[in-house]
């Protein structure tokens, strides 16, 4: 079968061809539809990421599929819910940018059979971050004012969503009118582009901000925490800038402002169930067309390497989704 794999850290990842997995002790064999891309791939490609794995590897974080096979030693609940021909979304650490994979069955979120696979692999990482990131650790109340950093990316659209979901009042920040229009067609409230000179009298002169939502870095979050108000929380979602910013701890003591450093993934490990409870939260939103992931690519496996270039130029705007039979 095809695999996009890394065989060393600091290389470019090729497509190659690679023997068919078999599923072991609770695992499943899915056959990929589609995979969405991060900025995360990018990290392990350096070997920068937070959980580094052993090369070679098979690039994707999170995909959509069918189940194919189940391994042994999987709970009965689960083997009646995941039958072969299930259609499921799951999300790990690798694995996704191949024709197939064996994953643990408990990644494993039975889909509507309505829903789109580009959705579907669209919505896990993005959605799932910010939805976790606002609701259980910044705790965003209705009414407060949300200031959503690089709000025309994936994770910055799906901020801007879940934040008007939730009540906020949402203040988009992006580079250029172009991808402004691309934020308010999401449904933020107010528009200011980063780039322009006096972003942070902009955010001063709209009252501040009770919440952050980070996934740039860069000089931008300075603006934003001195624009952040008494008891505010700034979440420490990433760094696409490249560059990350130090954290004046004197500020965070005068204001008593709170920075919350999130990573999604980690709550795999120490609280899954607060993360399969966001995602099942999630999933019957997306089902009930309340949260539409903004797909802007959908790219063959063959390009899925010039995907994860337009993610390092910073050049998309949306989700970058790979689909297997796209060829």
């Amino acid at each position: 079968m095809r695999a996009l794999q890394l065989s060393v850290h600091g290389s470019v990842p090729t497509l190659v061809q690679v023997p068919m997995p078999e599923p072991g002790a609770g695992q499943v064999l899915v056959r990929i539809v589609a995979c969405g891309l991060n900025f995360a791939d990018l990290l392990m490609t350096k070997g920068e990421y937070q959980e580094r794995p052993a090369c070679p590897f098979i690039l994707g974080m999170e995909c959509a599929g069918i189940v194919e096979r189940l391994g042994p030693d999987i709970p009965d609940d689960l083997r009646r819910a995941l039958a072969p021909g299930t259609p499921v979304a799951l999300s790990g650490i690798t694995g996704g940018l191949a024709d197939y994979g064996c994953f643990p069955a408990r990644y494993c979120l039975r889909i509507p059979d309505s829903l789109p696979f580009e959705q579907a692999a669209a919505f896990q990482v993005v959605y799932g971050t910010c939805h976790l990131a606002l609701h259980h650790r910044a705790r965003l109340q209705p009414g407060e004012i949300l200031l959503v950093l690089g709000a025309a990316g994936g994770a910055g659209l799906a901020a801007v969503e879940i934040g008007r979901l939730m009540g906020a009042r949402v203040i988009a920040s992006a580079r250029g009118a172009e991808r402004l229009a691309i934020a308010r067609s999401a449904g933020a409230d107010v528009l200011i582009d980063s780039e322009a000179p006096g972003f942070r009298d902009a955010l001063k002169a709209l009252g501040g901000v009770d919440v952050v939502y980070d996934p740039v870095g860069g000089p931008t979050f300075s603006d934003a925490l001195r624009a952040t108000r008494p008891e505010g929380r700034i979440l420490v979602i990433g760094f696409a800038s490249g560059d990350v910013p130090p954290i004046p701890a004197n500020i965070l003591l005068v204001k008593n402002i709170t920075v919350h450093g999130f990573n999604w993934g980690g709550y795999r490990n120490f609280a899954p169930q607060i993360l399969t409870d966001s995602l099942s939260t999630l999933l019957g939103w997306l089902a009930a067309g309340r949260i539409i992931p903004h797909v802007g690519q959908i790219l063959p496996l063959s390009r899925a390497a010039d995907g994860l270039q337009m993610l390092r130029d910073r050049a998309a705007s949306g989700k970058i989704v790979i689909r297997m039979d796209a060829e």
